[in-house]
């Protein structure tokens, strides 16, 4: 099955395809943007749709047909989960344990994440229970427990440090991050003062190390990304650009604009990468991904994008612009092409005038001398078979 094309970005190609020049035909901006003339088409056809220009069911309206069908799906099995489960706690002759009950309703077509999310246990419980009902460690852990306990309820008011002591002396030896552990997962607490934020505005410490040290070269797409957001003003406000950049090819892989810098910027940018490098086939796991410092680059959103697309973050110093050169010299390229041109009266002008040089001019047109005078484009056609049959 076709993975589909980021939405952002299929809003962008229609834009463009709108306030195109008299005499541009569809075809070429098809072409600039490297997609069929039918799926331009297509695209217009359903934007025309969706703002009720042309009858039809739109983007919207299949998306909420498709979540009802799910959500209807979802809760008749809830209701059998529940029906069983009532069932089940009724007998008396059982003991009341739930794990058996999420196993037989496997058995019946019913997912495991439904029945323990409904019966309120963590699937890792009862995958574990299914390999051995009671462990060695659950068993140490509770032992562990019990030692705790009976020396906090002799003595509330001391902390995990002074009952860890108490519990070795009672012969159940563990360190102390395990104690705190045990402690914190039962609500064993001594009062404790609440400690200060930090007042000021200075960079927090780097979540990744710097796996690129200033050299941004790459011997195959996707091994090196580069990201960095730029701003510029116009009439409305101002707009932000994240781009996410292959080093070896210097294409801009995937893009995201929006009126607030805010972390979701970076992780859109982020996911229409991934997603347009698996339109083309490609795999981009273990890829390193370089940043600057930024909020939006150390936000838990954008690190756990990270993680599910399987990336490996690098981040440079504070203030060293030399360690994202790189993509600095990107923005420098189109400050001067495009952003300082002219004064831009509204975000959308913008939006589609770097929209349109992005695809058209600079990876297509403008040719590097560091990829050989070629295009970005040409570059990734002409070297990505013998680098992959080298490989």
């Amino acid at each position: 099955m076709t993975k589909p094309y980021p939405r952002e970005y299929r809003d962008d190609v229609v834009r463009v395809a709108r306030s195109r020049d008299e005499g541009v035909t569809l075809e070429q901006v098809a072409a600039d943007f490297g997609i069929h003339v039918m799926t331009l088409s297509k695209w217009m056809r359903q934007a025309d749709i969706d703002e009720g220009a042309r009858p039809g069911l739109s983007t919207a309206e299949a998306a909420e047909l498709r979540a009802a069908r799910a959500r209807i799906k979802l809760l008749d099995q809830e209701n059998e989960v529940l029906r069983r489960a009532a069932a089940y706690l009724s007998q008396a002759n059982l003991p009341k344990r739930l794990c058996p009950l999420v196993s037989e309703l496997a058995d019946d077509g019913v997912p495991v994440a439904v029945a323990c999310r409904v019966l309120k246990i963590a699937r890792q419980v009862y995958y574990r229970w299914l390999t051995e009902p009671v462990s060695e460690a659950e068993l140490e852990q509770a032992y562990r427990a019990d030692a705790l306990f009976d020396a906090h309820r002799e003595d509330p008011e001391f902390g995990y440090r002074y009952l860890y002591e108490e519990a070795a002396e009672a012969g159940q030896v563990m360190a102390a991050r395990t104690a705190w552990r045990i402690c914190r997962d039962n609500g064993w607490w001594s009062a404790f003062a609440k400690r200060r934020a930090k007042n000021g505005k200075r960079p927090g410490p780097p979540v990744h190390d710097d796996l690129v040290q200033r050299n941004f070269t790459a011997t195959r797409p996707n091994e090196l990304w580069l990201t960095d957001i730029t701003e510029h003003r116009t009439s409305e406000g101002k707009l932000y650009l994240c781009a996410v950049k292959d080093a070896y090819s210097r294409r801009i892989v995937g893009y995201s604009i929006d009126s607030r810098m805010k972390s979701r910027l970076a992780v859109a940018a982020l996911a229409n990468a991934v997603a347009r490098r698996r339109v083309e086939g490609a795999d981009v796991a273990g890829c390193v991904i370089h940043s600057d410092r930024g909020s939006q680059f150390r936000s838990r959103r954008y690190i756990h994008a990270l993680a599910r697309q399987g990336l490996v973050g690098s981040m440079g110093r504070v203030g060293a612009a030399g360690d994202n050169a790189a993509m600095e010299s990107f923005f420098a390229l189109l400050q001067n092409n495009v952003l300082d041109r002219r004064s831009w009266a509204t975000r959308d002008e913008l939006r589609i005038a770097i929209v349109t040089w992005i695809e058209r001019t600079y990876h297509r047109r403008r040719r590097q001398a560091g990829l050989g005078r070629l295009t970005p484009i040409e570059y990734e056609t002409i070297m990505t078979t013998p680098v992959a049959l080298t490989a």
